[in-house]
């Protein structure tokens, strides 16, 4: 473990832009991957006629994906630059893995939106960056990657620039916090040091602009919230849930309970890095063991708390969405999937009690019939199946979603306000 702060960061971009071939250089750079490991890579490319990509190799290491040339899963890689120890979110860029590009981005403090120069702003592009405004990304670093193939020309570096710039007033991010780096994830143009071929570009290196972040505030006077990713079965441990811990802490003697699951127990261990540890905090991935809970107890998507200021589990709860993308238009009864945390239920919208102004948040018309792409709503919410969640005004960290229903993203948003069931 490391004595510097920690910082989640997630990966994001259209597919092909080149997120993966970053992430294995920046482990490289910063000598988190050995350089033989990269050689075995590279051959082991070259072999399979994808000669170029052993970076990307180098996060890519499930057998199929290698196969497929595309990352699924979201992959956690670690590495130090001076200020910071990150942790990498690799989040897939193909659109029918945004769900995990989901529960990634809830996971990361700051992003680095992967943009090729040579194609510009592509439909994922925007679908990530809303979806990373809308989970509460802070600070955004813009990758301008493949500059090798635009000649290092600073005309292609500030159209894409521009265009990035434009989808980010679009989604009301503040721009002005966003950093853009002509790079090649490739060729290590301005990843850890600056190049002689963007003679033209003076700003920081990414790993300079990495440092420059702000230090994420964890919140430590919520209670625990923990979202179980997965329950494994160890032998000589017994049931192990694994998660991230949102706000809050977890030590060994705590008592806790599971929610909507209902059920409860004294933590014996909690892990992070096969190494036990005495307590763990907002941010850290632990494993936990509870006595007496079984792997058939609990599942993914539920949340973990304390047992006297347990998880809520919502019957119905107001939110404010956004909607991206839809067909039609959306009405009372629709019925998509939400993803929230780790959990992912379906959820029928009961009432679309206010339409709202995107720009201002002001009330633009009362229970309105319809709402549609572009706007701007309060709604009700039924889950179908118990939900844990939260206000996002107490913590913030379990009160953000998507919407997804036909392979796509169609809204994000926030609880209002929830009504325990």
């Amino acid at each position: 473990m490391s004595d510097k702060p920690h910082q989640n960061l997630a990966i994001i971009g259209h597919v092909d832009h080149g997120k993966s071939t970053l992430v294995g250089r920046l482990l490289y750079e910063t000598g988190s991957v050995p350089e033989h490991v990269i050689e075995q890579h590279r051959e082991e490319a070259e072999e399979k006629g994808k000669g170029g990509f052993e970076f990307a190799y180098v996060m890519d290491n499930l057998a199929e994906e290698r196969e497929r040339g595309v990352t699924i899963d979201i992959a956690h890689q670690e590495f130090d630059t001076d200020e910071y120890y990150f942790t990498i979110v690799d989040c897939p860029g193909h659109r029918d893995f945004v769900k995990n590009m989901i529960t990634g981005a809830s996971q990361a403090d700051n992003a680095v939106l992967v943009v090729a120069a040579d194609d510009g702003v592509a439909p994922q592009t925007r679908e990530h960056v809303f979806l990373a405004r809308t989970l509460g990304i802070n600070e955004l670093i813009i990758g301008v990657n493949k500059m090798d193939l635009v000649d290092y020309g600073e005309d292609s570096y500030k159209q894409v620039k521009e265009e990035v710039q434009q989808l980010l007033k679009q989604v009301q991010f503040n721009s002005d916090d966003a950093t853009f780096i002509p790079i090649s994830a490739f060729e290590g143009d301005n990843v850890a040091d600056a190049s002689e071929n963007t003679s033209w570009y003076d700003g920081p290196t990414l790993l300079e602009a990495l440092n420059d972040l702000p230090e994420p505030q964890p919140p430590t006077d919520a209670p625990l919230r923990l979202p179980i990713q997965d329950v494994y079965t160890i032998s000589g441990i017994g049931t192990v849930p694994v998660g991230r811990i949102e706000t809050g802490t977890m030590s060994p003697g705590d008592n806790v309970s599971f929610q909507p699951s209902d059920v409860g127990g004294e933590v014996k261990t909690v892990e992070m890095h096969h190494e036990e540890v005495p307590q763990a905090g907002p941010g850290d991935n632990v494993g936990f063991n509870v006595r007496g809970i079984g792997k058939d107890d609990i599942r993914r998507g539920d949340v973990c708390g304390p047992a006297d200021d347990p998880p809520s589990v919502a019957e119905t709860f107001k939110a404010q969405i956004v909607v991206m993308q839809h067909p039609s238009v959306i009405t009372a009864g629709y019925t998509p999937v939400f993803h929230a945390h780790t959990a992912q239920v379906a959820c029928t919208i009961e009432s679309i009690d206010q339409k709202l102004d995107p720009a201002s948040g002001e009330v633009a018309e009362e229970n309105p019939d319809f709402i549609q792409s572009g706007d701007a709503a309060v709604v009700t919410v039924r889950p179908q199946k118990p939900l844990s969640i939260e206000p996002s005004g107490e913590i913030p960290e379990l009160g953000s979603f998507a919407v997804r229903d036909m392979g796509q993203t169609i809204a994000a948003g926030k609880v209002l306000e929830v009504n325990e069931r």
